[in-house]
């Protein structure tokens, strides 16, 4: 069984418009640069715990930035260390 000629030229365009579909909707580095950014602020402003209590939010909050805090001083003294 031998196929038309046109029919193979029907595939072949799909093929290739299926392809160009797939290469326009992947996503990019962009969108996942943004998604870590937005997930980290997320995590920062504590989007992940019960918002009805004020309390938690606050001290979770608190908590978080404590920890940026603890770590940045940390990495500075580790630095002077390394360079004294």
């Amino acid at each position: 069984m031998s196929r038309d000629p046109s029919e193979d030229e029907r595939q072949r365009e799909a093929r290739a418009i299926l392809d160009r579909v797939r290469h326009e909707t992947e996503p990019q580095i962009g969108a996942h640069t943004q998604a870590i950014a937005t997930r980290t602020r997320d995590h920062f402003l504590a989007k992940d715990v019960d918002q009805d209590d004020r309390v938690e939010v606050l001290g979770t909050r608190i908590g978080r930035l404590a920890s940026i805090v603890g770590f940045v001083v940390l990495a500075l003294l580790l630095a002077s260390q390394l360079l004294s």
